[in-house]
């Protein structure tokens, strides 16, 4: 094509028959110029580009191995900041109000469901009108945490259903309260499961996650050593303060309060073992290092880690055995 500015040849002469000195060898250079500038534009908008996705992965590399106590995923974050934010008002009046005024004695099984719903429901209700702009731009089932409570919904459920009853016949534990049951265990501990759960496991993944990016630089053997320690001594804390908090309500009653502190919360810190470091797994690793989970892997690698808890569980009820002499405490099964 001719360049810009360059006429056609006059009637009678061809295009390759201009004049001497004439305007056909000038535009052929013209186009052969232009076209060399626009590849050299063009080439330059692709090193531009390159050069800064390479900024931009390296500043995200770097990020991503900095020591940091919150995640990358603004969802994620908003999540964990939620749990840890909202555990303290429930805890202030279960613990600093119905428990030592005793609250409780005018309960009856309508008076504790209501406890659980009041300590549980808000975690699901809230985020609704309280999330981020992050979670809010995505659909439901991919907002972090509509797939954490799933999570932690499912492996609390069984933890209660099939768990407590562990406790009864292992632990010597049992429930004396007058409330609503499923599978002989009081209704209002679904619920307040699920509470206490999402903020222990809000503060493990900040905890996991302060060592393993604070280790970055270290060898594998390294991070995984002070990850396994954390998660141990974590696990034993929470089981034991646990423990230790609820000592106070007269109708959680154990035949031998002593080994309940100390064997018991061995006993009971198996579920973190397992839970802490699979919960912290879900959107950690975002893309481009790593994976957004869907709601359907979430769901099963919620049930895989109760399975496993419940392997351990059995395995030392069959091998160790009761820690005290117990009545028959228990499913059939056991």
């Amino acid at each position: 094509p001719l360049g810009r500015g360059c006429a056609p040849p006059r009637h009678g002469t061809s295009a390759t028959e201009g004049e001497p000195g004439g305007r056909q060898p000038a535009c052929a250079a013209l186009g052969r110029r232009r076209r060399r500038q626009q590849t050299a534009t063009s080439g330059y908008k692709s090193l531009r580009g390159q050069a800064s996705g390479m900024v931009a992965r390296t500043r995200a590399s770097h990020a991503a191995n900095q020591p940091r106590w919150l995640p990358l995923d603004a969802g994620k974050r908003w999540t964990e900041v939620f749990f840890l934010a909202y555990s303290p008002l429930w805890m202030a009046w279960a613990l600093c109000v119905l428990v030592p005024l005793q609250l409780y004695e005018h309960c009856q099984e309508w008076g504790y469901l209501l406890i659980g719903i009041a300590a549980g429901l808000p975690l699901p209700v809230l985020p609704f009108f309280l999330q981020s702009k992050a979670d809010a731009a995505r659909p439901w089932h991919q907002r972090h945490w509509v797939k954490a409570q799933v999570w932690i919904a499912i492996f609390s459920y069984v933890g209660n259903y099939f768990w407590t009853h562990y406790f009864y016949k292992v632990l010597g534990a049992v429930y004396t309260i007058q409330a609503h049951r499923i599978n002989d265990v009081p209704l209002v501990m679904f619920l307040m499961t699920h509470a206490y759960f999402c903020f222990y496991h809000a503060l493990s993944n900040v905890m996991l996650r302060r060592v393993r990016t604070g280790l970055a630089c270290s060898s594998r053997l390294v991070r995984r050593t002070a990850m396994g320690a954390v998660v141990f001594l974590l696990s034993y804390a929470t089981a034991y303060m646990e423990t230790l908090t609820i000592s106070h309500y007269p109708y959680y009653k154990f035949v031998d309060r002593s080994k309940m502190y100390t064997i018991g919360s061995l006993f009971y810190a198996i579920y973190f073992f397992v839970s802490f470091p699979m919960f912290f797994r879900i959107d950690e690793d975002a893309p481009p290092r790593g994976k957004t989970w869907s709601l359907g892997e979430v769901a099963v690698d919620g049930l895989g880690a109760s399975m496993l808890v419940t392997i351990l569980l059995d395995l030392w009820r069959i091998s160790l055995g009761p820690v005290v002499d117990t009545e028959t405490y228990g499913l059939p099964w056991m």
